[in-house]
């Protein structure tokens, strides 16, 4: 409550200029005229620690920012968070998707959990206690340095944590293209007890022409679910709140930011902080790749691949149906879980991260100093 005032409680803070976090540290570079606001330069392949803090606590607030306009930086740039001493990182996402804009975009993006402020000022609002330790990193795997990383993590010492409490997670993952036939994993091999809080999505929709992507059914497979989920939606654009296709928007709690026909990417978010899932003992998140069009478009560009079905309401002599798709799809799922934490999936290497993603003039991996 914003009204309590604990005397139990401390407020810290860690920057460039007081890596440490330290008391009564901050402001003494440059005599107090702001000598110290950034890392300067970022070098290429280097690890920059952004917390190292022991417990209890509570990480409040996290905000950096890199000179914008460079989609191999955004996709290139690796956040990772460790909680308790645990070696294996339970957060492990590129810098953009971890603020939630997809494909390595910048966008105007404002929720109650992560925002792009103007597309510029990266913050996330999600609280992440820890008991012993937290550590937070930030590794520029970009292959040439990032001129400055400006950055601030606000947390509190000495919170009381109840048994409940779980660890903040987040995975990043992509698939370019997603096979034909398969279910595009979000999340999986998880163990409980949890609960999930959210998704960014970012598609490359590589059939656009005449075309829709956005068919397939978001599901979550909790516990004991096996062939069928608890909980399955009945679509993409619908599992984002909006519905008929896409168009651009914001919301506190799901939209999207980057909607693109012309150059067929997308980026959407959904949060659950309003109705989360919650699992006792395990979680699967799944997206399906179904697109709706005319039969001709997914015959032409599929050949013998081709399978399509009758779409709900649409009469039986149309030329629309719903159909198989491959797209190049991402995602990050953020969730809360108790430790320990399963190592993840390798996180896909520069190559794949950017691949397909640059646009004339932008310096990606084929240009990068290593």
């Amino acid at each position: 409550m914003l009204y309590s005032c604990p005397t139990h409680v401390r407020s810290y803070a860690a920057t460039a200029e007081n890596q440490t976090a330290a008391r009564g540290a901050g402001g003494q570079a440059n005599n107090g005229r702001k000598g110290s606001a950034c890392i300067h330069p970022f070098k290429a392949g280097a690890v920059h620690t952004l917390l190292d803090a022991e417990g209890p606590g509570i990480v409040r607030h996290i905000w950096c920012t890199v000179p914008p306009g460079n989609p191999a930086v955004m996709r290139n740039l690796i956040i990772r968070m460790y909680w308790d001493g645990q070696e294996t990182p339970s957060v492990e996402v590129p810098l953009g998707d971890f603020f939630g804009v997809a494909h390595g975009r910048q966008r105007s993006l404002v929720t109650d959990y992560v925002t792009m402020q103007s597309g510029k000022g990266f913050n996330c609002w999600i609280p992440m206690p820890f008991r012993k330790r937290a550590r937070i990193t930030v590794e520029n795997d970009a292959g040439f340095d990032v001129d400055m990383l400006f950055y601030q993590v606000d947390f509190t010492r000495g919170d009381r944590l109840d048994e409940d409490a779980g660890y903040f997670h987040a995975q990043f993952r992509r698939r370019n293209p997603c096979p034909l036939y398969e279910d595009f994993v979000i999340l999986d091999g998880i163990e409980g007890p949890g609960v999930y809080l959210g998704t960014v999505i970012g598609v490359r929709s590589i059939l656009q022409a005449k075309t829709w992507f956005g068919e397939g059914e978001i599901k979550f497979f909790i516990d004991e679910d096996e062939t069928h989920p608890t909980i399955c939606g009945t679509g993409l654009e619908d599992y984002v709140g909006s519905a008929w296709g896409l168009q651009e928007v914001v919301t506190p709690e799901q939209g999207a930011p980057l909607v693109e026909y012309e150059k067929t990417l997308f980026s959407m978010y959904r949060f659950h902080g309003k109705d989360p899932i919650y699992f006792r003992e395990s979680l699967k998140a799944t997206l399906q790749q179904l697109g709706f069009g005319p039969r001709e478009s997914s015959d032409a560009f599929y050949g013998e691949r081709s399978v399509c079905y009758a779409a709900p309401g649409v009469p039986e002599d149309s030329e629309n149906c719903l159909f198989e798709r491959s797209d190049d799809v991402c995602s990050v799922a953020y969730w809360y879980q108790t430790r320990p934490t399963k190592p993840f999936p390798a996180l896909p290497d520069r190559e794949a991260r950017t691949a397909d993603l640059m646009e004339d003039g932008e310096k990606g991996p084929e240009r990068a100093d290593v």
